[in-house]
């Protein structure tokens, strides 16, 4: 695909990421619609960044895995302040100009991430049913489970709200508990955790932690020791390294 020449003023800029330095990169034609990522400094930071002639990009499977493989291949070589997905900047001149505004925050920030590294955890209860099993571990939604199945009138819509909101109401007390004692294990080896929603109900835990790269291993070892606290009715899933996502706390809003 061809590309104009990169730093053109009138050229929109997809905007990956932030790292430390001044000198110039190049990263290969891995950026969003094949285009040359590389990148444009203010100072002693430098965004990274491919040309992008829209104003705005739709989160189709592509693009977000575009944007991930930048930041993992940037990861290779530095430490990068890693962008949300979807910033775009109108051209170079607008996007050194948010730079220079932002680089006190930005230079605390790549030194705060300095040679971390995200490592997601996710744990889920390895059940065809989640509701019985919840039931035959916990007296008191058996007790009321029975006394709506066993009754002999019809169950009401009332009957069935109350059911469910004791179910939830146990799920996520066990949840807590179980997050508990998985975070007991991992915390001396992460820098931060953070817990994020579980995405259905048989998600149990799902972390993001912040890790030394130099620590990986040690990290994954924690992984295992936690495991083995639980039974089968559970399976742990941890992925990574990534830019740590989960971790940046500022937001760049682009000048024009």
């Amino acid at each position: 695909m061809a590309t104009r020449k990169p730093g053109t003023n009138g050229t929109g800029l997809y905007l990956y990421g932030v790292l430390a330095g001044s000198a110039e990169r190049q990263y290969g034609s891995c950026g969003i619609n094949g285009q040359t990522v590389y990148t444009i400094s203010s100072g002693p930071v430098s965004a990274v960044v491919s040309e992008f002639s829209e104003q705005k990009i739709s989160p189709q499977r592509s693009h977000l895995a575009a944007h991930h493989e930048v930041l993992r291949k940037v990861m290779e070589e530095s430490t990068v302040l890693p962008m949300r997905f979807g910033v775009i900047a109108e051209n170079t001149k607008a996007l050194r100009k948010t730079l220079a505004r932002n680089i006190e925050d930005l230079e605390a920030e790549v030194r705060r991430l300095e040679g971390k590294a995200e490592m997601g955890l996710r744990v889920a209860w390895d059940l065809p049913n989640i509701f019985e099993h919840m039931v035959n571990s916990h007296p008191e939604l058996r007790m009321a489970r029975n006394r709506i199945v066993g009754g002999y009138t019809q169950v009401t819509q009332q009957e069935k709200i109350e059911l469910g909101s004791l179910f939830d109401r146990i799920l996520n007390e066990d949840r807590e508990r179980h997050a508990e004692r998985v975070e007991a294990v991992l915390s001396p080896h992460c820098f931060e955790i953070k817990s994020n929603p579980c995405r259905n109900e048989k998600e149990v835990i799902n972390l993001a932690c912040l890790v030394g790269r130099d620590a990986l291993a040690q990290f994954e070892n924690a992984v295992i020791e936690a495991a083995k606290l639980f039974d089968n009715n559970f399976a742990f899933d941890y992925n990574g390294p990534w830019a740590p996502h989960n971790f940046v706390q500022m937001e760049l809003n682009l000048l024009r």
